[in-house]
């Protein structure tokens, strides 16, 4: 709609405001003031008197008779507004428009047409609306513009609202299966003094009362692990994390992660449980383990597929990186990879084979990890906080993928504080390297494990992506209630 329309719109409703209230109409009462029940409930008492709120949504006037439609989270319901029902008060209703909120009373009775309707006896204005509803069959059609007024999306795309009620219950049903299992739901600072957790570039802040730059978390990790050296045995957050990095299908630099912490068990526990958690959530949620993801029939009941690193490597790429002696013969064979030649620029800044065995998964593995997969035992260099494997040069670390991407970084949590002390100054040196994204040294986080941290796993679930399988949702924007954009710069204003 053309923003003169627009304003035509809104200035003709502001009239009428004005007009209610000279009229000695409250348009924004704090309440409706009888006592009522839901939509859903009204459209099942046949021939009794019922009082309900909601939005107007449809209007049609034929003469001495109003019909609309009201709505509230429940449903829908017609009403008929007759004139010689209402007397005088009949003449207010010139003053209501579509996406008003009203409480009506009245008898519900079934019209010639077969349509439950609340015949009114009374109503009352709860809120005008200035700005017009878009029109519903056509939407809102650009797709900024329903990511910037979700509050519409909402309202005309019953899909999208049904989208965010399953990501509630996803997230309900990984707390009740906790519950079960024995776990502490916690909180950890989201200011953190020494950011960590994971390979992220933070958001910096600053504290003017402190004096102390400080950073948004990237991971809530270092703390919860500080937790089970206090002497708690199974904790988890489920929290917003901050990662200043690119904005596509499935990153926003704003998301929701499940993290937890339990001690004395490994990684083929966590293995096991990640699984367990996809596989109770499902069944709660959904009423079933199979998904259908854009056409793709998925399952997550356990046992999922496992690779290891190396393995999937050989699988889909047919290398073996163990025969690698050198990191010239390493990048030698992955030039005969169907890589595209930008990426593989990239080879040259890479000087230990780990790095290169990581680039090899990352650029040819994971986008063929389609159906719900474990891989296991990574590269001792980009895993700087996981236990190492009996071969040194692979860690106790598994990630869970489905739809070509990452659903959460796990691992046996490394709780020697001198090994751990020498993977943080090679992280430092990869820093001084031009790795803007590399661990950093957390001196209070090691002085922790020092007074004694227990064989611990540590377990992750990137929720919004979770929400995606589950929903059959491509695009992580879309199980974001109000996810980062560019911020909308107008120098139109508008004063009522």
């Amino acid at each position: 709609m053309a923003d003169s329309r627009l304003e035509e719109i809104r200035n003709i409703r502001l009239q009428k405001l004005a007009k209610l209230r000279s009229l000695g109409i409250d348009p924004y009462p704090s309440k409706y003031s009888q006592v009522s029940i839901s939509v859903s409930s009204a459209r099942q008492k046949h021939g009794k008197s019922v009082s309900t709120v909601g939005r107007l949504w449809r209007w049609r006037q034929h003469g001495q008779v109003i019909f609309a439609d009201l709505r509230d989270a429940t449903g829908e319901i017609q009403l008929m507004f007759a004139k010689n029902k209402l007397a005088d008060k009949f003449d207010l209703l010139q003053y209501f428009d579509v996406g008003d909120f009203l409480g009506v009373s009245g008898e519900i009775i079934t019209t010639q047409a077969g349509e439950i309707t609340i015949d009114i006896a009374y109503f009352e204005l709860l809120a005008k609306t200035l700005r017009p509803i878009p029109n519903e069959w056509d939407g809102l059609k650009d797709v900024e513009e329903r990511y910037r007024k979700k509050y519409l999306d909402l309202l005309l795309n019953s899909e999208i609202k049904t989208k965010f009620e399953l990501r509630t219950k996803i997230i309900s049903s990984i707390r009740k299966y906790l519950d079960t299992k024995g776990f502490l739901e916690v909180e950890t600072p989201t200011l953190q003094p020494i950011y960590g957790g994971g390979f992220a570039k933070p958001f910096i802040t600053h504290h003017e009362v402190l004096g102390s730059d400080f950073y948004l978390r990237i991971s809530d990790e270092m703390y919860l692990k500080r937790l089970i050296v206090g002497g708690f045995e199974k904790v988890y957050e489920i929290t917003k994390v901050f990662r200043n990095e690119g904005v596509d299908h499935d990153h926003n630099p704003e998301f929701t992660m499940f993290e937890a912490m339990i001690a004395f068990q490994d990684y083929q526990y966590g293995m096991d449980m990640i699984e367990e958690i996809f596989e109770y959530a499902a069944k709660k949620v959904l009423g079933t383990t199979q998904i259908n993801y854009q056409g793709l029939a998925m399952d997550v009941k356990r046992p999922w597929k496992r690779y290891s690193y190396v393995g999937a490597i050989k699988e889909f790429c047919h290398l073996n990186p163990l025969d690698w002696q050198t990191t010239e013969e390493a990048k030698i064979a992955i030039s005969k990879l169907e890589i595209p030649k930008e990426k593989l620029k990239l080879l040259n800044k890479l000087n230990k084979i780990g790095e290169i065995i990581a680039f090899v998964f990352e650029e040819a593995v994971e986008e063929k990890l389609v159906q719900p997969t474990i891989i296991y035992n990574y590269p001792i260099e980009i895993s700087p906080l996981a236990k190492k494997c009996p071969d040194p040069r692979f860690t106790q670390r598994f990630e869970m993928f489905a739809f070509g991407s990452e659903l959460g970084n796990n691992y046996t949590e490394l709780n020697d504080p001198l090994d751990l002390y020498q993977r943080f100054i090679e992280e430092k040196k990869r820093e001084k390297a031009g790795f803007e994204e590399a661990h950093q040294t957390d001196y209070d986080y090691l002085e922790a494990i020092e007074h004694g941290f227990p064989p611990t796993c540590g377990i992750a679930i990137g929720i919004d992506r979770m929400v995606m399988l589950f929903t059959n949702t491509p695009i992580i924007k879309e199980v974001i209630l109000f996810p980062t954009l560019r911020p909308f710069s107008s120098s139109k204003t508008h004063s009522p």
